[in-house]
């Protein structure tokens, strides 16, 4: 039994909050959600608003394809798909045909593809795998920059410098010595196929160096151990077998 001379405890019970504080904390769960009200609405404006850059990219394609087609009708009417497919081009008695420009630009894209790739790839997996790190971001930073040059430019410097280097120097050298290929015949006029291949693939190599650099650093660690735990494991024993 308690003690009653100690006397029952004073509990406080809820006291009524000031007028002040109510108003205070009215005020300030308003705000918070006017303010949730206005983030929402601005992630709402910011989706729309990146959805139509993104459709953008498709509208612009969609017109240069549409200004192709209506720009080139009287040439679809007077020649049509046999434009692609001949190779005369004689303004006085009105014929004409595309498949010189078409062949150029298949031939010189392939062959600026086959000395870009494997440069460029070795360009990202030497930034990305072995370069130090005090030389990473000039040499990233210096092969971005090959982009930023004009083509104007690029074309300027292969007509006054490139040209003269491949025919004095490169084309007697292929034509002597794989001349039986077939591929290096002819007088060495520096102008050429393998002139428009190296130019295009000095442009294309800072692209295709970014998005293999890009790929590569997306791959997880996880995944990179565990190829070169197999590099190794094959160098070790080089009969033994992936799934052994």
């Amino acid at each position: 039994m308690a003690n009653r001379a100690l006397g029952a405890p004073r509990l406080k019970g809820p006291q009524p909050l000031p007028k002040e504080a109510v108003a205070v904390q009215s005020e300030a769960l308003t705000a918070s959600l006017i303010k949730a009200g206005d983030s929402h609405v601005a992630d709402r404006v910011f989706f729309f608003a990146m959805l139509a850059c993104a459709f953008s990219v498709l509208a612009i394609v969609g017109l240069i394809i549409y200004e192709l087609l209506t720009k080139s009708n009287l040439s679809w009417h007077a020649f049509g798909l046999k434009f692609f497919f001949r190779s005369e081009w004689d303004p006085v008695n009105d014929q004409y045909g595309a498949l010189p420009f078409v062949y150029g630009t298949l031939v010189s894209s392939a062959l600026a593809l086959l000395i870009a790739v494997p440069l460029a790839v070795g360009v990202a997996v030497y930034i990305t795998e072995m370069s130090p790190r005090w030389l990473r971001g000039a040499l990233a930073f210096t092969t971005e920059l090959l982009a930023a040059i004009p083509s104007v430019i690029y074309g300027l410097w292969a007509i006054f410098v490139l040209v003269p280097l491949l025919r004095q120097y490169l084309q007697p050298f292929l034509a002597r010595y794989l001349g039986w290929t077939g591929l290096f015949e002819g007088p060495p006029y520096g102008i050429g196929m393998l002139a428009a291949g190296i130019i295009l693939a000095i442009m294309v190599v800072p692209i295709i160096s970014s998005i293999t650099r890009e790929v590569m650093t997306a791959v997880p660690q996880q995944q990179r151990e565990a190829v070169l735990a197999l590099v190794k494991a094959h160098e070790a024993e080089p009969g033994r077998t992936v799934e052994s």
